[in-house]
């Protein structure tokens, strides 16, 4: 690898905590008296595709054009529409938004592969914390709800105004840690917000592709950059440390 890492910063949907799984339980849980007719290959299209948010509605919220329960019902809307499901109308949206948000945090969880990397980050003193394209005080709630409350650094994109790929937000976290961005990992499902976007901030940049379970937000037509290293699990990333 070339260099001496001390701190390790790590994207939380998706990296840390099954979020896909977690919307998907939802879903279930809030829309199946509804949709009773659904096999259960039509409840993992909908999901994948509510999850995958192909129309970019996430990246509006995150640009300022929508609000969060918006740019969540849109999401919604659009996986109806291609399940050849009539939209909801106003109220009904707002009702189902109300449902989704009681319900999601019970389904949040930790990947299996995390709680042993952090305790092996911690045998070895290395710090660790996590940046996310999410706003502070919602993503402690969801890693909290996930068991992992030892995670004590959390940098939103309300804490600096930026979300990822800026560098600004990186910067905050390696600052927070106490340590030098040439010297902490980034570790994200995403390729060209999370290790793409840490390697031009001047982290080392790491791809978490995982194998058994692909990211919703894959971009199989974007090549790996040469500076990007790729894990198929957390349980690798302690080899390049």
């Amino acid at each position: 690898m070339g260099r001496s890492i001390d701190a390790v910063l790590f994207d939380i949907d998706e990296t840390l905590v099954d979020l896909q799984a977690a919307m998907g339980s939802t879903l279930q849980a809030v829309g199946a008296a509804d949709l009773t007719h659904f096999t259960a290959a039509d409840w993992d299209a909908y999901t994948a595709l509510f999850a995958a948010d192909p129309q970019g509605h996430y990246e509006s919220y995150l640009a300022g054009r929508l609000d969060f329960a918006d740019q969540r019902v849109l999401r919604l809307q659009h996986a109806r529409e291609q399940a050849g499901l009539a939209p909801l109308d106003s109220d009904a949206a707002r009702a189902w938004n109300d449902a989704y948000e009681q319900a999601l945090p019970r389904y949040f969880r930790a990947f299996d592969d995390v709680v042993p990397l952090l305790d092996a980050l911690d045998a070895r003193g290395i710090s660790y914390g996590a940046v996310s394209n999410n706003v502070h005080d919602y993503q402690r709630a969801k890693l909290d709800a996930a068991g992992l409350e030892r995670i004590k650094v959390l940098v939103g994109i309300d804490t600096v105004g930026v979300s990822k790929p800026d560098p600004i937000i990186f910067h905050e976290g390696v600052r927070l840690l106490g340590a030098a961005p040439e010297r902490t990992a980034y570790v994200g499902d995403n390729l060209r917000v999370d290790a793409a976007g840490a390697v031009a901030a001047g982290l080392l940049g790491v791809w978490l592709d995982r194998t058994d379970n692909p990211s919703p937000v894959r971009e199989d037509s974007m090549p790996v950059p040469a500076d990007v290293h790729t894990i198929g699990s957390l349980a690798e990333l302690l080899g390049l440390l």
